[in-house]
């Protein structure tokens, strides 16, 4: 696991994704290539950048399924690394890594050129400037990043809202056969070969819909956020690019339209022309450059994660994964800062960018080919929270479009892939080989048939499972709430007496044979068990069943002394280890990855510091439950005449009604638990114990109030 102190902060919502993504995708390609694009295939160009927005669905859905799995810094990289192995990382890190500083400068390039539309000013000198500046925001937090590219984005799409409204406004006023007649024929100007070219070069247009997995590590939640503002972007995407370049096709002249840089503004000035003055040129101006801005931003913020992540794999220096006063990879951002200065005084950034677009086509492939390897490692561990419909064949389709369009790139393009990938095996085994022992999910694939298998992948996959937690549709509260409780007052209990009691409570629950039961949990490890924590062990199972998951929790409040010495060898030999929770969990063979998160979740209540502390002095089997439950699904309330449950005394429990689908799991009358039925009379000093969705807690807790 990661260092606590390496780790980066969770600060990234749904819609700094959505802004992320979709300010990565706004500049050259709407404000700068609907015209080029036009000369090659005419006036079916709307319809080219329709087709390649539906072209890059199959990689944005792999990547959603691959960033859920993997949420961690450096995205492509990352992925790439785990699943085809440290030498593919390499190549895909260094690969990533430049085709974004060579695309954030040429955005950087782009919005200098739009300030001097109004400022007379040098273009290189202002995008030098100006990569300092988001550099510098960046070295400050990611949420501070994220504020910056939020108020762009909203910029940015506030004015185009008001753009396209207005645009098609004035083609409604038009005699629309007219228009199409005389702009839109011949449809397509260089037939379908000429078409399908086109659609080879506005797809890079759509390419930065999926820098946004590069912080995925910074993302709360990202087995929700990630998934629905990748969804939300490319939708977004989609409709500006195909109706801003449908409206720009309408209302230009064809011949000009073709040779025109800056489309967006001459087709604002036919139908903005009501506003005073400049205004509709200004407009267009500030959204050039919020477009330009926020892909710079975005491009700065993502490009530094990937000599992070390298870092902490051992293929760049260490000191690329340090992180810095405010939490974010300060040498990563500078040296990310300091590369694209060097590409803006040194390079022609609009050719070298071009020349980028191919390796990342290449990147689109190996993504897709990614999910199909993990889905095939068949790694219980692999447990992304959005996968991919349509599988094998969306992840076919998706290799097979990166193929087609990469010779549509052009020789320069594939050399330069080339180039980058020869350069970066030959960093690989010159510094990193003698660094690293790992293998990539694709050594899973060879175990199937007989070869290799990298067991640290499973263990690191673990880690994330931890990290992110339980799911809304995991039972784990009620299946806590039902649990079995053993309180085992004398010490000196025989462990294997323990196992018996939990193998024959958890056999009439499961309908399995203690026979059964004993020799899974034997099966698990040589003492039958797994060490999780100072005092604490877990003994845990699949089975074939069609019974819910059932556990037994198990509290010896003296300790059990474990005379055992694969034991003793787990927790570092440590002379009379005893232990205080004990924990027996059977779940279904089918829900492979529900019992992995139940794990996963168990391990983390019982590192908190605090754990043995509040087992101990436990009072009663109400209280053990709620160490292992989530405080904000759980609730424990008194029914009293002073207060709103009063309504509830003398109700039978199926008369009363709680918010959502919460549930009373547990009932406490006189120190008694009990477990309560439909016609179970609720009567005044009853202690019910509650367990639901947060919101539905929320509203419990005011029944408390007078």
């Amino acid at each position: 696991m990661l260092e606590e102190s390496k780790k980066l902060k969770k600060q990234l919502g749904s819609f700094d994704v959505f802004a992320i993504a979709t300010g990565a995708m706004f500049s050259s390609g709407l404000f700068l290539l609907p015209g080029l694009a036009a000369g090659e295939t005419g006036p079916s160009v709307f319809l080219a950048y329709l087709v390649s927005g539906l072209l890059v669905l199959p990689t944005m859905l792999s990547k959603a399924e691959l960033g859920t799995a993997f949420p961690r810094a450096g995205g492509t990289y990352y992925i790439i690394d785990r699943t085809l192995g440290p030498l593919m990382g390499s190549i895909g890190g260094f690969g990533s890594w430049l085709s974004l500083v060579f695309k954030s400068a040429f955005a950087l390039i782009g919005m200098g050129a739009y300030i001097s539309i109004f400022f007379d000013v040098p273009i290189t000198p202002v995008a030098i400037i100006l990569t300092v500046a988001f550099g510098a925001l960046n070295i400050f937090g990611a949420k501070e990043t994220s504020k910056l590219q939020n108020i762009l984005v909203i910029t940015l799409l506030s004015v185009m809202a008001f753009y396209l409204v207005q645009g098609f406004s004035h083609l409604f006023s038009l005699d629309i056969l007219d228009v199409h007649r005389e702009q839109f024929t011949p449809f397509f100007k260089e037939g379908v070969q000429g078409f399908f070219a086109t659609v080879g070069m506005v797809f890079v247009s759509y390419a930065g819909l999926t820098k946004v997995v590069s912080v995925a590590e910074e993302v709360q939640d990202p087995d929700r956020n990630i998934p629905r503002g990748m969804f939300l972007s490319i939708t977004t995407a989609i409709v500006v690019y195909v109706s801003g370049v449908y409206l720009m096709t309408a209302v230009l002249e064809p011949s000009a339209f073709m040779e025109d840089l800056t489309p967006v503004a001459t087709a604002g000035d036919v139908f903005l022309d009501w506003l005073p003055g400049d205004t509709g040129l200004i407009l267009v101006v500030i959204a050039a450059i919020a477009a330009f801005a926020s892909t710079g931003n975005a491009g700065i913020m993502s490009a530094s994660r990937f000599p992070l992540a390298m870092a902490r794999d051992k293929l760049v220096h260490p000191k690329f994964s340090k992180l810095g006063k405010f939490d974010t990879p300060t040498t990563s951002i500078a040296v990310t800062t300091g590369m694209m200065i060097f590409l803006l005084l040194v390079f022609n950034v609009k050719e070298v960018a071009k020349l980028a677009s191919a390796f990342k086509l290449l990147l689109f492939g190996l993504l897709n080919l990614a999910v199909i390897v993990m889905r095939e490692s068949q790694i219980e561990e692999y447990d992304p929270g959005y996968k991919s419909p349509f599988y094998p064949w969306v992840q076919m389709i998706g290799m097979l479009t990166s193929g087609l369009l990469i010779f549509e790139m052009g020789i320069l393009s594939i050399l330069f892939t080339v180039a980058i990938m020869i350069l970066s095996v030959a960093w690989y085994y010159y510094y990193a080989y003698s660094k690293i022992d790992r293998q990539g999910a694709i050594f899973h694939v060879h175990e199937r048939l007989g070869q290799y298998k990298d067991y640290g992948l499973e263990n690191e996959m673990r880690h994330i499972l931890q990290e992110k937690g339980l799911r809304d549709e995991d039972p784990y509260e009620l299946v806590v709430s039902r649990a079995t409780v053993c309180d085992v007052e004398d010490s000196h209990t025989p462990y294997q007496d323990i196992v018996d009691r939990a193998c024959s409570d958890l056999a009439s629950k499961a309908g399995i044979s203690e026979e059964t039961l004993h020799q899974a949990f034997d099966s698990v490890s040589d003492f039958g068990a797994i060490p999780i924590g100072e005092g604490a062990a877990l003994n845990h199972t699949r089975m074939q069943t069609d019974a819910d998951p059932e556990l037994v929790i198990v509290r010896v409040k003296e300790g059990v002394t474990i005379d055992d010495e694969h034991y003793d060898s787990l927790v570092g030999d440590q002379e009379g280890a005893k232990l205080y929770a004990i924990f027996f969990l059977v779940s279904p063979e089918e829900y492979s990855t529900q019992h992995l998160r139940f794990l996963a979740h168990t391990a983390e209540m019982i590192d908190q510091d605090d754990f043995l502390k509040r087992w101990k002095n436990a009072k009663d089997e109400a209280e053990l439950r709620e160490i292992l439950l989530r405080s904000e699904r759980f609730i424990n309330i008194k029914v009293q005449s002073s207060n709103k449950t009063k309504d509830m005394i003398g109700k039978k429990m199926k008369e009363i009604k709680l918010p959502g689908e919460s549930l009373v799991t547990m009932l406490k009358r006189k120190g008694e638990i009990n477990i309560p039925h439909g016609n179970t009379v609720i009567q005044e000093g009853d202690r019910l114990s509650i367990v639901g969705d947060p919101e539905d807690i929320k509203e419990i807790k005011g029944f408390r109030e007078n």
